[in-house]
This record gives C-alpha cells, sequence and structure tokens, in this order.
C-alpha cells in the first residue's frame, strides 16, 4: 500500500473518533446543566483538549456557550468537532477511488450533516441533538468501514488511528476527572461525588458495564475499568493491545521482533498495562500514572508517522570513480 494512502486512512479515521469523543464529553457535560444537585464543570472540558491558551486568546470567559461554540463548531480552532470532519473528508476525498462507496458516502453526508448544524446554531439550541447525531454518524462510519473495508493493511492502520486516539482521551478524561472535578476533600463520597463518576462513565459509554461488573460507585473500580479493563472496548488497555496487533500486521514482524519504534514502544506500554494493578496506580498517583501513559501514547503515535508515513531520502553510496573503458591491443 502507498504511504499516502494509508495515512490519509489513518487520519481520516483518527479525525473522526476525535470528533466522537469530543461530543461524548460535551453532552455528558450538557447533560449535568440538566441536574439541580450539580454543578456543571465546563473549564476542565478545555483542559482535556489541552488548549488552554488558544481558549483564552479566542473567548472572553468561560461558560457553557463559549465552550460549546469552541470544541463544537470553531472554524479555527484545528479539534473543534466541525474541523476534525472536515480534514477527515478531505483525507477521505484525496483516495476516494480506494474506498468502499459507502465508506466515502458516509463521511461525506457526515460532514455536511455537521456543517449545515453548526450554520444553523442547532448546536445552542438543541446540543443533545447535535452531540447525539455525531456519536451516531462515526459509530456508523465504524460499522461501515468494518463490514465494507478489506481487512489489509488500510483497515489496520484505521484501527491504529481509532485506538490511538480512543485510548488517549480517555486517559485524560480520567485525570481530569481527579484534577479538576472534585478538588475538594469534603466532597469525596458525597451524592456530588456519585454523579461525577457517572458522568464520567457515561462519557465513555461505561455505566451500564460497570454496572454489570460492580455494582455501586467506587473510584478505584472506575479506574480499574477505564485503565485495564480487558473486555472493555473504550478501555486503555483494550486499545493498546488492538493497537499491538495492528501495528504488527502492518510491520509484517516475526513474533517477538520489531522492525521499527512504533513496535517497540507499542509493546512496552502494553506489558506495563499487562502488569499493573488498579491499587498500585493509584497508591503511588493516578495523575503520574496516567501522565506517562500519555507520553508512552504521543511516542507511538510520533513513531507511526515517521515508521510509516514521512518521506525519507534514500541515502545512496558514494559513487565509485568511473571504469575506464577497455583498450583493445594492437
Amino acid at each position: 500500500m502507498l504511504s499516502r494512502v494509508a495515512e490519509s486512512i489513518y487520519w481520516m479515521c483518527r479525525y473522526i473518533e476525535r470528533a466522537e469523543n469530543v461530543a461524548r464529553i460535551l453532552k455528558v457535560n450538557w447533560h449535568l446543566t440538566l441536574d439541580a444537585s450539580s454543578e456543571p464543570q465546563w473549564h476542565p472540558l478545555i483542559s482535556i483538549m489541552a488548549d488552554e491558551i488558544y481558549f483564552q486568546e479566542h473567548y472572553p470567559e468561560v461558560s457553557q456557550a463559549n465552550v460549546m461554540r469552541f470544541l463544537a463548531c470553531d472554524r479555527e480552532y484545528p479539534n473543534s468537532i466541525y474541523n476534525c470532519l472536515r480534514q477527515a473528508r478531505e483525507n477521505a476525498r484525496s483516495i476516494r477511488e480506494t474506498l468502499p462507496t459507502d465508506v466515502w458516502e458516509q463521511v461525506n453526508v457526515f460532514y455536511h450533516e455537521v456543517e449545515q448544524a453548526t450554520q444553523s446554531h442547532t448546536l445552542l439550541e438543541a446540543p443533545h441533538e447535535f452531540l447525539g447525531m455525531v456519536v451516531k454518524g462515526s459509530n456508523e462510519f465504524i460499522g461501515r468501514s468494518y463490514t465494507t473495508m478489506m481487512h489489509d493493511e488500510g483497515w489496520h492502520f484505521s484501527r491504529i488511528a481509532r485506538m490511538l486516539e480512543r485510548a488517549d482521551k480517555t486517559s485524560r478524561i480520567l485525570d481530569v476527572k481527579y484534577f479538576y472535578l472534585l478538588p475538594k476533600a469534603e466532597d469525596v463520597g458525597t451524592a456530588l461525588d456519585n454523579i461525577q463518576w457517572q458522568a464520567l462513565l457515561r462519557s465513555a459509554s461505561a455505566l451500564q458495564a460497570y454496572r454489570q461488573i460492580h455494582g455501586p460507585i467506587a473510584p478505584s473500580n472506575v479506574v480499574e475499568l477505564l485503565l485495564l479493563g480487558y473486555g472493555f472496548p473504550r478501555s486503555v488497555k483494550y486499545c493498546v493491545d488492538r493497537l499491538q496487533h495492528s501495528i504488527a500486521f502492518v510491520s509484517g514482524s516475526p513474533p517477538g521482533l520489531y522492525t521499527n519504534d512504533a513496535e517497540r514502544h507499542c509493546d512496552q506500554l502494553r506489558s506495563q498495562l499487562a502488569c499493573a494493578h488498579v491499587d498500585g496506580i493509584i497508591d503511588a498517583g493516578l495523575h503520574e500514572f496516567v501522565d506517562s501513559l500519555q507520553v508512552r501514547l504521543n511516542q507511538i503515535s510520533v513513531s507511526v508517522q515517521s515508521d510509516f508515513f514521512d518521506f525519507r531520502e534514500v541515502q545512496l553510496p558514494e559513487k565509485s570513480p568511473p571504469v575506464p573503458s577497455q583498450v583493445q591491443l594492437q
């Protein structure tokens, strides 16, 4: 597969996954505004995206309307839902001839629906409908990709993109919960605490799975499910396991051997998660663990880009001196 095609598939899928994750976070926080017993927190949403400086430069204050506009329909902010889908569509358009028709049509329709909604201010008038549409559109894209794309290198690059993006956002949401949502020790264990933890689980569509496994809300169990839950498809461990499998597939390396940095970094992170225990993570510091986790995810992301997509000039050996032509002896 051409690296240009692989890179376009990768970024198409990564941008769509990013748009879905942003929509999930906004949707859950907006629902908290409907609950009189809880106070919605809008600043942590900016922290999750790690773009506080951009927000401060372009918006006068942190408010529901400004954060909604910033993360959903800002035409200049590259990680807004609108711009993520615009960039996903551009990548899909550049390789349209290689994509199944169903996949291209879904990306194209998805983008135009979001563009129309953001222009008509549907987001602020009916946030639930708009954000639900984004999540549904992303899920439909994943379903069409899974059922119509050949499960060859292209499909594995799409899964690498989704798993990297999903693991990163899950870890960021969990980190922000600990650092921002409950700064007061007296809030721990209260009704507000339970509401916040439930909101965190809902943002990952994990509340029902959590209830089936653990029952009552307990912070350590939430951390275990979202970081180390092997069978839960949005946990960090699940994402990294699938990520390692897809990187090995596109690398073509024999089991146990590494031919590039992406494989090496991914296997190191997979081993770290396999040996981790939730009690040890919390005792040593959740923030420190998640910070290390995000560093490793960034290393994998950079390595995927450099190992598979970036153009490298081939170093030719130095020219040998010209061979003299044979002289016919008289």
